[in-house]
């Protein structure tokens, strides 16, 4: 029996940790580093001393039990990545000025790359480099909170499962975050996640993620007739 809970309690930590999940899955998991790291969270639910033998044994079960229900990776060894360079963003003071200069903006370039992202407080604008200046333009200093240009999209198209299956956005974000990537900002749009990096930044971003993919569909068995990446 007490094995049995050790089991369910490890089983329930690593299902709300996807790192861990993500290191198990791809192989490059240290057992023991992962039962350390578990081990006081373990004992604090168990109330109980555990030895870390017995953890190490109830990870490496996890393991198989996660691999054989990962549908997020099927989902990601299917997406696509797109790659947009020369893009750039001004965040603004969000008011009915600035609001209604936004929707004119949208009306006014409906062919150009715009993304808008509005908060409680802020409007953020995602453009094409092209017609930057013009947009900025528009709006006063005084309404401007924040510009940046060199800047560039990777917008990953997934299948349609990505809209109620979790995991699948966290994935790749964590993807970069584990190689210290700093993401600018970022969007879901239906089957669509857009993320804006610093150009500096796109190579080895579009290499992680490109990989990422590619290993998912080893791991999963999907048709070897995908593109993993298109540059726009």
């Amino acid at each position: 029996m007490a094995e049995t809970s050790l089991s369910k309690v490890v089983y329930s930590l690593i299902e709300r940790d996807l790192s861990i999940q993500d290191a198990l899955l791809r192989d490059y998991a240290n057992y023991s580093a992962i039962a350390r790291m578990l081990k006081p969270k373990i004992e604090n639910i168990l109330n109980r001393e555990v030895k870390l033998s017995g953890i190490i044994t109830a990870v490496k079960r996890v393991r198989i039990k996660y691999r054989e229900r990962s549908e997020h990776l099927r989902i990601i060894a299917r997406s696509i990545i797109n790659l947009r360079t020369d893009v750039a963003k001004i965040s603004l003071e969000k008011t009915r000025r600035t609001i209604e200069l936004t929707r004119r903006t949208l009306a006014n370039y409906p062919e150009a790359f715009l993304q808008v992202l509005e908060g409680f407080t802020t409007l953020t604008l995602i453009v094409d480099q092209k017609i930057f200046n013009q947009i900025s333009r528009m709006f006063r200093s005084d309404e401007v909170l924040d510009r940046k240009e060199n800047l560039a999209a990777l917008i990953i198209q997934s299948p349609r499962e990505i809209v109620d299956t979790p995991g699948c956005i966290s994935a790749l974000y964590m993807q970069l975050a584990r190689n210290q990537i700093n993401i600018e900002e970022t969007v879901s749009c239906y089957t669509e996640t857009i993320i804006i990096l610093k150009m500096e930044d796109i190579g080895e971003a579009l290499t992680l993620l490109t990989d990422m993919i590619t290993d998912a569909r080893k791991i999963t068995g999907e048709a070897e007739g995908y593109t993993a990446h298109q540059q726009t």
